[in-house]
């Protein structure tokens, strides 16, 4: 079989390799290293930065990548509290129910930083991962029963919302700030191997394609009196939001 030669003692000595060039799986060797057509062994082809890429982080770098994910964490909550604020307010005022729906997400956002947050404040996180990643997956729950009910009372014939330049603008500022949070929590978390980090990152991205869409569901009601554009489009991010959460209960996250 060609994966012979990355089982133990699989690889082939110099007098064999040299009988047994152009026989099939496996090509002569380079130096010291069996190389197999299939690819399975690429010690030979592994530039030290991919292999240093690979190996887990030592002590000191995880201290490291742990104080970032809770920095990251810490913004995240800091700045959805002040989203959550102004977004309920501003839909109060418009009777914008996409406003309301977007400022109740960032509570749901808040619930799930703060899960990684209290993960990453024990001495052992890893063994606080599994308990998190279920609070982030209820979290998504909750966001996409929230959103589907919103969309589908909206589309039935809810009222009507009312122009808001308040919730315009926080939309679009929302669109700049939550992408650069989610991806640089995401690095952190993958190189540090953190589900539940990598998944509330996806988290801050999924509140990311939800600003997207108060925005232009916003705009379309101001400029042309589509009042049906946002909670059709909000559906779609429900759908996403039951896809994240259901992979962030398997903990399928840090991939």
């Amino acid at each position: 079989m060609a994966d012979d030669c990355c089982a133990p003692g699989g690889s082939q000595t110099a007098a064999e390799s040299a009988g047994a060039e152009g026989s099939a799986g496996v090509t002569p060797r380079r130096g010291d290293v069996a190389i197999c057509d299939d690819g399975c062994c690429s010690t030979d082809t592994a530039s030290p930065r991919d292999s240093a890429a690979s190996d887990p982080p030592d002590d000191a770098r995880r201290a490291v990548l742990s104080r970032r994910v809770r920095l990251f964490v810490a913004a995240t909550i800091t700045y959805n509290v002040i989203e959550a604020v102004v977004a309920i307010t501003a839909g109060a005022i418009a009777s914008s129910a996409a406003l309301i729906g977007f400022g109740l997400d960032s509570t749901v956002e808040v619930a799930s930083a703060t899960a990684v947050a209290w993960q990453f404040a024990g001495r052992d996180p890893e063994r606080r991962e599994r308990l998190a990643l279920k609070v982030i997956a209820v979290s998504f729950f909750a966001l996409a029963a929230y959103v589907t009910f919103e969309s589908v009372t909206s589309l039935l014939g809810g009222e009507e919302a009312d122009h808001s330049t308040v919730g315009i603008t926080l939309a679009a500022v929302s669109l700049v700030i939550m992408p650069v949070l989610s991806q640089a929590q995401r690095r952190a978390g993958r190189e540090l191997g953190s589900a539940s980090a990598v998944a509330d990152s996806k988290q801050t991205l999924l509140c990311t394609y939800l600003s997207a869409v108060v925005l232009v569901g916003l705009l379309l009601n101001s400029l042309f009196g589509w009042s049906w554009a946002d909670p059709a489009a909000a559906l779609v991010i429900a759908a996403l939001a039951v896809k994240e959460g259901r992979d962030a209960w398997r903990g399928d996250h840090c991939c």
